[in-house]
């Protein structure tokens, strides 16, 4: 299906990245790979992508908070000439907002939303000009509701749905595509740190621990997985998505619906 195409998906070397990029490789295409780790276990990982899904893989440490290093990602660097962008790096910090710190304020903001903007616009001459592309933005379901002390991150990922919205209204006489996806609670390493953690403070087990943080918010009170939000994402970037366009689609466990 994406044979002779190429990837990048930011924040990928574990988590929803990781399992995206799986996906996206098991379909043809060649990954660029993004993130942080040790150089070994990087150097593993894309043995393994090129072992498994016999596909060409590139892999850059960019850092997403640096317009600079962005764009010689695309000038210069293994990004240029793309046919798929998957914007899914993020980061998190919780703090009431009369306390937030303004210097991690700005750090989520350029790294969940600013970065959007910068390689989508990069990767967009390249896309018109072939007159195919798809760009999936990893908003959150904190792009359609709120959480307390979550300021900076439901501000940007809101920020990802209105600029997916815009783009895709730009682009919508192209053959290239702008989507968001918005994941609920999904089971990544970070994710079952928290787990772990709530189990040792209870002094409860893990499976009580992981049912309590669902409870909260997740009504099947079942994690997405990166596998599944894979799938999704190759979903939009099939033919079969041509005129799925603007779309902010909830993969939630009945989190939005409530």
């Amino acid at each position: 299906m994406l044979a002779g195409k190429r990837a990048l998906v930011t924040g990928s070397t574990s988590g929803i990245g990781l399992g995206i990029a799986k996906s996206l490789a098991s379909r043809g295409a060649a990954i660029v790979l993004n993130g942080f780790g040790d150089s070994k276990d990087v150097e593993a990982l894309c043995k393994q992508f090129h072992d498994t899904y016999k596909v060409n893989v590139d892999y850059t440490p960019c850092d997403l908070s640096s317009p600079s290093q962005i764009e010689a990602l695309f000038t210069n660097g293994p990004a240029k000439d793309l046919d798929v962008l998957v914007n899914n790096a993020g980061i998190q910090h919780v703090a009431p907002v009369d306390t937030f710190p303004v210097s991690m304020w700005d750090k989520v903001i350029a790294v969940n939303l600013s970065s959007v903007f910068h390689t989508t616009r990069l990767a967009l001459p390249g896309m018109r000009r072939q007159n195919w592309g798809r760009i999936v933005n990893i908003a959150s379901v904190h792009g359609l509701v709120g959480s307390v002390e979550k300021s900076a991150y439901v501000s940007s990922k809101h920020g990802v749905v209105g600029f997916t919205k815009t783009v895709a209204l730009e682009l919508a006489k192209t053959g290239v595509t702008c989507n968001a996806i918005c994941p609920g609670w999904v089971l990544t390493p970070l994710v079952q740190r928290q787990i772990d953690a709530k189990a040792s403070a209870g002094k409860i087990s893990n499976a009580e621990a992981q049912t309590l943080l669902l409870q909260e918010k997740q009504p099947s009170l079942q994690f997405a997985t990166p596998e599944s939000l894979g799938e999704l994402a190759s979903f939009l970037c099939s033919d079969a998505a041509n005129e799925i366009r603007g779309v902010a689609w909830a993969c939630d466990g009945g989190w939005t619906a409530q």
